[in-house]
């Protein structure tokens, strides 16, 4: 029997294609006028996947009004915030955890699942996340910002600047 987790939203999201969700203790909140594009003929840079939204015992997703998301995965242990008017193009990964514990003595016995460290991501009002991007653990990324495609976000990104590379560097201001 499928399970399904508890989902708030204002208005039901616009989805093209199936989203995949994991978790049953977990919470989503979706604004209005949410539009998730989960199906590689109407965003080719997602590839094939689709958009899954990954959400573990305790953990919140929370998605803004106006919010835009292609082909992606966001995987929450903690606390994952989408404000307003956000972009998130096709294939990338937004993660608040490491999945596995650092530590190999811990990571490969049964504790490993329980020694994930997590920390809240924040992606601020109007930012723009470019196609196949990954957003890890801890991260605030400012207002209107914009990460460069294939980009690797380890620490925070100051609002209206324009950010790309693995790791992720300053490439000029947005204005």
């Amino acid at each position: 029997m499928l399970k399904i987790i508890k989902a708030e939203y204002v208005k039901f999201p616009y989805i093209i294609g199936t989203i995949g969700v994991r978790g049953t203790k977990g919470k989503v909140y979706i604004g209005s006028n949410v539009t998730i594009n989960s199906i590689k003929w109407m965003n080719p840079v997602g590839l094939s996947s689709s958009t899954y939204l990954c959400v573990e015992p305790g953990a919140i997703i929370k998605i803004g009004n106006n919010v835009g998301i292609s082909s992606s995965l966001i995987s929450a242990r903690s606390e994952i915030i989408i404000e307003d008017d956000v972009l998130i193009g096709g294939g990338c990964q937004i993660l608040d955890n490491d999945f596995h514990s650092l530590d190999y003595d811990i990571r490969s016995t049964d504790l490993d699942q329980l020694n994930i460290r997590s920390a809240p991501v924040i992606i601020r009002k109007g930012a723009f996340i470019g196609a196949s991007s990954i957003v890890l653990k801890g991260v605030e990324i400012g207002e209107q910002s914009i990460i460069a495609a294939g980009s690797v976000v380890s620490k925070n990104i100051p609002p209206f600047e324009i950010w790309g590379g693995n790791p992720v560097k300053f490439i000029k201001k947005a204005k």
